[in-house]
């Protein structure tokens, strides 16, 4: 092999051992030193210990010398290789922190908006941490006994739902005799009472009687909202302090944090609204309408707008089954569904835009991709985070380096 080196006999250095030092082998008295230049030659040029030519690497090589041979960006994949670990194999351990987050994130822009009036920092801090405690304790012992009563009324209801479903298909058969039988119905409805009243009695057993479940609800219901207020008060602190562990060459990351920072701020106060503007609305409509369950009904649509496309289409389900099991077949039925596909049409095409503006610039295909790739890694929290992910994947790659089209890969 023809790599070249340069010797450190016991004089000192020679002058090419200033150059960056790839390994040191030591042999006897005298150092040979490999620096990360020669190696890169000799990898470019020499043939492999077997004889066979290396050229068909060659591109890979020029790519990888064209990608990284910037500083900037191996400090950010570095970066961004951490944190992926620290969520894979930490995400659960860190749910608290996470939960804690985003919420700093909502409440962050309402405390700029009090600075901007005149207040200091500690101040707004305080006012709008105490006016979350304030929704955060309603939400907590007014509206979660409400919905989890409904939601007990609504599972018993099941198999009413089911011997309505029966009757129902059981007309099926005599209306298309050569695809349908009573027996495949019979069969099919068996089977959906079995899986559903499984799927009862597990949530039951589990929200009821795991005692570990109700105590890390306890522990999570003290430690959020202490993060919070930490998060929110001591935010530039916090930052600074994370920022003293990073290189101090982190234009590249900088820049994709600004971006991150500023579209996942917006995301997330303006998904806050929208959850609660279609709600609110969704509740109104479904009270005027009489249907039942209007509260458990308005808060899954309001929640629906986390998932898009995904979501809305799920909650049509459970909106169309209290439809069915109140009034069947009829005109009111009909009402329920049109006045909660008007709710989705308005929030998708007039609401969602309005709120988000340019905070989540991504193509719906994206969203979609981002959608299953994440939900199939992480499962509910992936799905839950999908646009916010994505929109990092998507500030990253703005902010990426690229060399110009047709230009040489660097030196080695």
């Amino acid at each position: 092999m023809g790599v070249a080196s340069s010797i450190i006999g016991p004089s000192g250095p020679s002058p090419t051992s200033d150059r960056t030092v790839a390994f040191v082998l030591r042999i006897g008295s005298r150092c040979v030193v490999f620096t990360r230049d020669t190696i890169a030659d000799a990898m470019a040029s020499e043939p492999l210990m077997d004889g066979s030519n290396n050229q068909p690497m060659q591109p890979l090589r020029d790519w990888f010398r064209r990608h990284f041979s910037n500083r900037q960006v191996v400090i950010l994949t570095t970066i961004l290789v951490v944190a992926t670990l620290v969520i894979v194999f930490f995400a659960d351990m860190l749910v608290p922190v996470i939960a804690a987050v985003v919420i700093a994130y909502l409440l962050q822009g309402f405390v700029s908006r009090l600075e901007g009036l005149g207040l200091g920092h500690t101040i707004a801090a305080w006012i709008v941490f105490l006016a979350f405690m304030a929704f955060f304790l309603v939400a907590a012992f007014g509206l979660l006994p409400l919905l989890f009563r409904q939601m007990t009324q609504l599972l018993q209801q099941i198999p009413l739902l089911i011997s309505e479903a029966q009757h129902a298909l059981l007309r099926l058969p005599e209306q298309y005799p050569d695809f349908i039988t009573v027996d495949q119905v019979r069969q099919f409805t068996m089977r959906l009472r079995t899986e559903l009243v499984l799927m009862t009695q597990a949530l039951v057993s589990y929200s009821v009687s795991s005692i570990v479940a109700v105590i890390t609800a306890v522990v999570y219901l003290i430690l959020v909202p202490v993060l919070v207020f930490f998060f929110v008060k001591d935010r530039s602190r916090i930052v600074a302090w994370l920022t003293g562990f990073l290189p101090s060459e982190r234009q590249l990351t900088t820049r994709v944090w600004s971006e991150v920072n500023a579209q996942i701020g917006n995301y997330v106060r303006g998904k806050f609204l929208e959850i609660l503007i279609v709600g609110v609305v969704t509740y109104v409509v479904f009270g005027v309408l009489g249907l039942r369950y209007a509260l458990l009904l308005s808060v899954l649509t309001g929640f629906s707008v986390l998932i898009p496309y995904v979501g809305a289409t799920a909650v049509t389900l459970p909106v169309a089954a209290v439809a069915y099991l109140q009034y069947g077949f009829t005109a009111p039925f009909t009402y329920a569904l049109i006045a909660y596909g008007v709710i989705q049409a308005l929030d998708g095409n007039l609401l969602a835009p309005l709120l988000l503006g340019e905070a989540v610039n991504i193509h719906p295909v994206a969203i979609i991709v981002a959608i299953l790739f994440f939900g199939g890694l992480w499962g509910f929290w992936g799905v839950f985070f999908a646009i916010p992910l994505a929109t990092v994947v998507n500030a990253v790659l703005r902010a990426w380096p690229k060399p110009p089209a047709g230009s040489p890969p660097p030196a080695p």
